[in-house]
């Protein structure tokens, strides 16, 4: 990193403010475009398989007739197993010592362990009894997340230590939210496919064939990470006497544990690291938690329970969002690069906030093609947050390191992932007690009482707008400024190269 001249910090007093310091990136600092769309691959390959294992699920119910509290079931017990794991994966990535690296050799083993998975979880036997699906598709559920884990723990790890520079990292991310946000075009179209007569004889054919396909290019398109990716450091202490010593420390299994749970503890007391879990948390799950509303508010109140062109335009809505969502991705990358990643974060969920506000307007039955105008400032809500936070976990793993003399890119981002995996699965069961409590009950129609499409409109509304608001409040507490992450990386590399 080199200072730029305008950036320069000026002398300070207590009750002056420090102006922000820009450094520039080091040409040796950046990683080449076309590997940065490498590194997006991944996040495409893990947006797919994540998308593809929810919205197949609808087959067990429609296709083989299954019960839907045990739909619910293989949807939720897999997912618990998948976030408990996470941290394990994320420990042993951390700790691995090979030729090829730490992270590489399991993302290229994950890959295609998870293609081939993914893709016999699905070869559903004919004829079968319910009990027979249930406990087939559960084991195989289990063995699918353990794959997916493995490719993926190592996946995020690596993209936290690819580049030492505050606004590389930043790019970074926002190239792979932006490759990874291709998965979302692709699978609403799933379920139509598996319905083709064309190709396939029913719609469980239809998941057989389909799943096939997507394992093939997750096999294919997930293990380009591992080939072309260099890990760009090791773990301190990681050659000739110092790494006999750590051998040695580490011990066996009682001792290995011992050491997981203390990375666990020292992670999660890290402030800068709890203040991005609370706000990811806030933003991700206000989102989630209302997700359902929207439809309901457009279908019950703007078009008064016609839920055909209550459909229609919720797909109008949603694909107006998926497009800003590329757009908002390209600004929130370039502003964080310029105003720094805090500013930019109040600037996106600012922005985000605005466009839960205007719901309240835009949403009116007298113009319904209004609710359009939203989508495009609601995109900076989850478009800002996934190329920020991933960026700024980056700084908090090099203030660690520099706190600890230990490296666990691989534990960080496991963990973060699964606090947002356990939030989610929080606000999914809530939603449901919150459309409860509008008092909206189906069998009334279009004919729901005002006191619910009050209660509708205003959750669907307040609830993502405070989420987002308190978001702030936690990133204001945030305390890696960019001349903060530049002192930590001079620390680190001079006693890096004194080793």
């Amino acid at each position: 990193m080199r200072p730029c001249a305008e950036g320069l910090p000026a002398p300070t007093t207590s009750v002056t403010i420090r102006p922000m310091t820009h450094y520039a990136t080091a040409p040796e600092d950046r990683i080449p475009f076309h590997l940065k769309v490498v590194y997006g691959l991944g996040a495409f390959v893990n947006n797919l398989l994540a998308a593809a294992s929810g919205g197949m699920m609808i087959v067990l119910n429609l296709g083989l007739g299954m019960n839907p509290a045990l739909v619910g079931l293989l949807g939720a017990l897999p997912r618990l197993f998948d976030a408990f794991i996470d941290p394990v994966m994320g420990y042993v990535s951390d700790h691995t010592r090979t030729r090829w690296g730490r992270r590489r050799p399991y993302i290229f083993v994950g890959a295609i362990a998870v293609g081939l998975a993914f893709a016999l979880l699905w070869q559903l036997p004919p004829g079968r009894t319910e009990s027979f699906y249930f406990w087939y598709f559960l084991l195989g559920s289990l063995l699918f997340y353990l794959a997916y884990t493995v490719f993926a723990a190592p996946w995020v790890g690596l993209g936290y230590e690819l580049t030492p520079d505050y606004h590389e990292r930043t790019r970074l991310m926002g190239v792979q939210n932006f490759t990874g946000q291709l998965a979302y075009v692709i699978t609403p179209w799933f379920l139509l496919i598996m319905q083709s007569e064309r190709f396939f004889d029913d719609m469980v054919d239809g998941a057989a064939g389909l799943a096939i396909v997507i394992g093939i290019v997750a096999m294919v398109i997930g293990i380009l990470p591992a080939i072309f990716l260099r890990e760009r450091i090791g773990v301190p202490g990681g050659n000739g006497a110092e790494d006999r010593q750590r051998r040695a420390r580490e011990g066996g299994f009682r001792e290995q544990m011992a050491a997981f749970w203390r990375g666990c503890r020292l992670t999660l007391g890290s402030r800068p690291f709890l203040n991005l879990c609370a706000a990811t948390f806030l933003v991700f799950n206000g989102f989630i938690l209302i997700a359902a509303f929207q439809s309901y508010v457009i279908i019950y109140y703007v078009f008064g329970g016609d839920t055909v062109r209550g459909a229609e335009f919720s797909g109008y809505a949603g694909t107006a969002g998926a497009i800003s969502a590329f757009v908002v991705i390209v600004i929130v990358t370039w502003l964080g690069t310029r105003l720094g990643k805090k500013r930019t974060f109040y600037v996106a969920m600012g922005l985000s906030m605005l466009g839960y506000a205007l719901k309240w307007i835009c949403y009116d039955p007298a113009m319904p093609w209004l609710l359009l105008l939203p989508a495009p400032l609601l995109a900076f809500g989850l478009g800002g947050l996934f190329t920020l936070v991933p960026s700024m976990i980056a700084d908090v793993v090099d203030m660690d390191e520099l706190q600890t003399h230990e490296r666990r890119e691989g534990l960080y981002g496991a963990v973060f992932w699964w606090v947002v995996k356990l939030g989610m699965a929080a606000a999914l069961a809530a939603s449901g007690v919150l459309l409860n409590a509008t008092g909206f009950d189906v069998a009334l129609e279009g004919n729901q009482s005002e006191r619910t499409i009050f209660l509708m409109r205003v959750f669907d509304c307040a609830v993502p707008f405070v989420a987002s608001g308190l978001a702030i409040w936690a990133i204001a507490a945030f305390p890696i400024t960019e001349q903060r992450a530049h002192e930590n990386r001079l620390a680190l590399e001079a006693r890096r190269g004194a080793a």
